[in-house]
């Protein structure tokens, strides 16, 4: 099982950095999200594929066709936050608001319900598995905000689970569609999503996809925009991790796509006998 998800974002919505921290720093570049998001649309369209997109209310708000546009093409749409904001580093408070108006915002434009969500960053922690009550509360029935290895925005590596499960926390049930993970060296690493994809060598992506029984893919439009604009106070790693590797990424997605086949996570979640998924219940 391979499934095909996109963060909706724009290129300058870089996390835990000064520059790039939230709107009012957002106003300051020109947005790049019509000719990336086209590219991707004419992609799936060329290859016959379904997606999930994962949006942040913010470009809802300042770019509601693109929302439209996704919807209009039979797209899956979950909340990405409005704001795109580490959860850690907000109230309990603060995250519903920002997750209320998100779907709010993403359900006018589509008069869907929104029952998806990722979170920034993969920023669900143990310090603050209270957002999962909040996700469930706003009626999000499906989760893939868990990252099950140690991450530098998140990161759960105890979870240690390569397949969809069942979480479990107070009151609420929720279906998790975690990140996958493979062994290097007996630590856990991410190769299908953002900078891992564009890191890892295409051989070895096929490689470790063709051992893997579910793969869970996270890519954003600037994933494969190599004339985006350099972010000038990113530190050396950062700038390693944003900007490699984007001359090749979109060849190397439509090779993966061609050796594999892709589904949404709407299509995955018909699939699974969720009766025999294993069931994790978190202290409250």
């Amino acid at each position: 099982m391979n499934i095909l998800t996109f963060d909706v974002e724009d290129w300058f919505h870089i996390l835990d950095n000064q520059s790039t921290k939230g709107a009012a720093e957002w106003n300051n570049y020109h947005s790049r999200i019509d000719i990336n998001m086209n590219k991707i649309f004419d992609f799936l369209e060329q290859h016959n594929l379904k997606a999930t997109f994962f949006c942040l209310g913010w470009i809802s708000k300042k770019h509601p066709h693109i929302i439209k546009k996704i919807n209009e093409r039979g797209f899956e749409i979950g909340s990405h936050t409005t704001y795109h904001q580490l959860i850690f580093e907000q109230t309990p408070k603060e995250f519903k608001k920002d997750l209320d108006y998100s779907i709010k915002l993403i359900s006018d434009l589509t008069g869907k319900e929104v029952r998806c969500f990722r979170a920034p960053g993969f920023s669900i922690k143990y310090e603050n598995l209270w957002a999962f009550e909040i996700i469930a509360e706003q009626g999000i029935t499906i989760d893939s905000s868990v990252f099950p290895a140690i991450r530098g925005h998140g990161g759960m590596p105890k979870f240690n689970k390569s397949k969809p499960f069942i979480i479990d926390y107070k009151r609420f049930k929720i279906k998790e569609f975690p990140m996958n993970t493979i062994k290097i060296l007996n630590n856990d690493f991410v190769f299908t999503g953002g900078g891992y994809f564009r890191f890892f060598p295409y051989w070895f992506i096929k490689k470790h996809t063709a051992n893997s029984k579910y793969i869970m893919t996270y890519f954003h439009p600037r994933d494969f925009d190599p004339r985006q604009p350099l972010i000038k106070d990113l530190g050396i790693y950062r700038k390693f991790k944003t900007y490699y590797g984007l001359n090749g990424s979109f060849k190397k997605l439509e090779k993966w796509i061609s050796d594999f086949e892709f589904i949404d996570i709407d299509t995955a979640n018909k699939l699974i006998n969720w009766d025999k998924a294993d069931i994790i219940k978190l202290d409250s």
